[in-house]
């Protein structure tokens, strides 16, 4: 009988956590800059809840799998895996191939975050998509701890992850109600691309962003979206020669 109240406490000093993290000036400013990309996140999460309807993954399994994943890109890449019959492990190379850039997000993330316990960051990386790397990066342009910055991205991570789940469970409920060549994909691909773009605030960071163009196109051909590990490859290795060569005096 004792479990029990010890229980409650426990669930309302969660809450009271939670309520007063919510009420923070930087938390509410990640939720801010977030809201303009969900039309973006919701438009490529219905794409993907649609396609995992269509795969004839049952309702609860698919939700599931959206709850767990979390990642568009390596759900859509290995549905076409998992209704074939393809060895598990077929499946977990796609996805892993797939999610190769998050390396690149999480060590930009480093010199923010290395300061907090292992398992706070297992959490916070659980939340991590581009989105949200794009307005963080906006945000914190210099890789040096300030306050805030966890609020901020928990701010950011809560709008970007109800809007996806919410559009994804959207998606697999409608199911075939939503025909997948209506192209609406497209807009979360442009919203990312502006994004993108509004990082470009220098040189190098012009050229990083035309070899990392160019090396996507160029490899597009690849398996398993590896194009898009490649792209980011050059524009890192690119981005790092040019700031040796010339590099920025304010750093």
């Amino acid at each position: 009988m004792a479990e029990k109240p010890d229980l409650s406490l426990r669930i309302a000093r969660v809450k009271r956590r939670i309520l007063a993290t919510m009420r923070r000036p930087m938390f509410r400013a990640g939720m801010r800059d977030s809201a303009p990309m969900t039309l973006g996140i919701s438009a490529w999460g219905l794409v993907a809840g649609v396609a995992m309807a269509k795969s004839g993954m049952g309702i609860p399994l698919a939700i599931l799998m959206s709850v767990l994943v979390f990642a568009g890109s390596s759900q859509v890449a290995a549905l076409p895996l998992i209704a074939s019959g393809a060895p598990m492990w077929v499946v977990w190379a796609t996805a892993a191939c797939v999610n190769l850039r998050f390396l690149v997000f999480s060590y930009q993330y480093r010199p923010y975050f290395a300061h907090l316990p292992r398992r706070r960051r297992i959490a916070l990386s659980y939340f991590m998509g581009d989105t949200i790397f794009a307005a963080f990066a906006r945000r914190y342009p210099d890789p040096q701890r300030e306050p805030g910055q966890v609020d901020y991205f928990l701010g950011a991570a809560l709008v970007n992850y109800a809007a996806w789940q919410a559009a994804v469970i959207t998606g697999i409920v409608a199911g075939s109600g939503i025909p997948t060549e209506t192209g609406i994909g497209f807009a979360g691909t442009m919203a990312l691309l502006a994004l993108a773009c509004g990082q470009l605030r220098s040189r190098s960071t012009w050229v990083a962003a035309f070899v990392a163009a160019c090396a996507a196109v160029a490899a597009y051909a690849l398996p398993l979206r590896l194009n898009i590990v490649v792209a980011i490859s050059a524009a890192v290795a690119v981005g790092v020669l040019l700031q040796h060569v010339r590099p920025d005096p304010k750093r």
